[in-house]
């Protein structure tokens, strides 16, 4: 009887993708397991679809590069992580190098772009939280996405985002404030 991705540990996936016979089935195995979780952390730092799925493609490029050098220092979902939102940052900054500053770049926010894709289902209440975050800085914005959307533990994003506890509480603490601080603004209009 075979395992399904979610059956089998990460452990055995790294025995797997380790020996040459069965690397194929390992990284079909780990992609199994983790590409959409990475397809919507990273969806949540690019917001559109199409750039959601190059980024994800390239992660899983990256991934494939250099699995077998995996020290196993950390969690191989937080590795992996660390990789997707390294991807997903350097798109980021690609796009904003390649924008001009003009008014209508303004009225094409996010908020904007996702009312507009298809594959959004979001009610009013998300586009406002979506507009919300887009007035965080990045490093905020990534902070509250983890701890709120996929719930992972302080300890977690910390490694994946190279920083320490404390200051990850108090990115998300501030996270909050704004976000909460922009919605009351949405809300007395």
């Amino acid at each position: 009887m075979q395992s399904t991705a979610n059956e089998i540990t990460d452990n055995e996936i790294l025995s797997l993708i380790q020996e040459a016979t069965s690397l194929e089935r390992g990284f079909k195995l780990l992609m199994q397991k983790y590409q959409e979780r990475l397809y919507w952390h990273i969806r949540r730092m690019v917001y559109e679809h199409d750039d959601a799925n190059d980024v994800v493609q390239n992660t899983l490029i990256k991934i494939y590069r250099s699995i077998q050098k995996f020290e196993g220092k950390s969690k191989l979902y937080t590795w992996l992580y660390r990789i997707a939102t390294n991807e997903a940052i350097t798109f980021i900054n690609k796009r904003k190098r390649k924008a001009t500053a003009s008014l209508d770049d303004e009225e094409s926010g996010v908020s904007t772009q996702l009312a507009a894709d298809p594959y959004f289902d979001g009610d009013q209440v998300q586009l406002l939280l979506q507009k919300a975050l887009e007035t965080l800085p990045e490093k905020q914005r990534l902070v509250f996405n983890m701890r709120y959307y996929e719930e992972m533990p302080y300890k977690d994003i910390a490694e994946i985002l190279e920083t320490s506890v404390g200051a990850l509480k108090a990115s998300y603490h501030h996270a909050v404030k704004k976000i909460e601080s922009s919605l009351r603004a949405a809300d007395n209009y």
